[in-house]
């Protein structure tokens, strides 16, 4: 069941990004408003006091809408690469933590999360940024030597990228670990039930958040 939906997710989400338009749009405030309804609940269970539940939605619909925003603000291709980083950021950290384990980064909050996992997962952050660049430069420069040419001409945007991929695997991480933090204090393993074996969307997608969010911030400010 885990792996149907897991399928099933990347079909559904790879079918509205490659749409894109209207279609990727109303996909993503569909989720949005998925990941609100589920905060929402996480909110209930954390406090009972109604100004606190206000002040906590009221900061996720800032969290959750900036997310949104940072998507539909990105280019496809940028949008495809934030999702690629966040997949990297997963993976590597997950391969890194059961490779070698160590210390724990905040064991009252995310028991199996690692500083192992962290590191692997800059890595592998890093590594999908600095293909994203070569892959591009040596599209648009052509010919058998492209990729070495890259490399000679550009290093110091390479460092920059490379460096851009770490710090977008930290802000992936941050996500989830606020996320855990959410659930540790309701009491709660995850944050819904909607996809089974996999839990919740926000379960799903806590990393992506923080990332969307620096994403739309780069194409506002740079892009558009």
């Amino acid at each position: 069941m885990r792996t149907v939906s897991a399928v099933m997710m990347v079909l559904i989400a790879g079918g509205a990004l490659w749409a894109g338009g209207f279609v990727f749009a109303l996909f993503v405030w569909l989720i949005g408003l998925g990941l609100l309804w589920e905060f929402g609940g996480l909110v209930a269970r954390i406090t009972s006091n109604w100004g606190e539940r206000a002040f906590w939605m009221a900061g996720g619909v800032v969290y959750i809408g900036a997310a949104c925003f940072g998507l539909l603000l990105c280019p496809p291709e940028l949008r495809w690469l934030v999702i690629l980083v966040v997949i990297a950021t997963d993976t590597g950290a997950y391969f890194a933590g059961r490779k070698f384990g160590g210390a724990k980064i905040a064991p009252a909050i995310s028991p199996s999360k690692t500083w192992a996992g962290l590191y692997g997962g800059m890595v592998y952050a890093m590594l999908v940024m600095l293909a994203a660049f070569v892959k591009s430069k040596s599209t648009v420069l052509g010919g058998p030597d492209a990729i070495t040419q890259v490399f000679r001409d550009f290093p110091l945007t390479l460092a920059m990228m490379m460096l851009a991929g770490a710090v977008l695997a930290v802000l992936a991480q941050t996500g989830d670990f606020f996320e855990s933090w959410m659930k540790r204090r309701a009491g709660v393993k995850d944050s819904g039930t909607l996809i089974p074996g996999h839990g919740g969307l926000f379960d799903r997608l806590d990393g992506l958040l923080p990332v969307a969010i620096a994403a739309g911030l780069f194409a506002w400010t740079t892009i558009l």
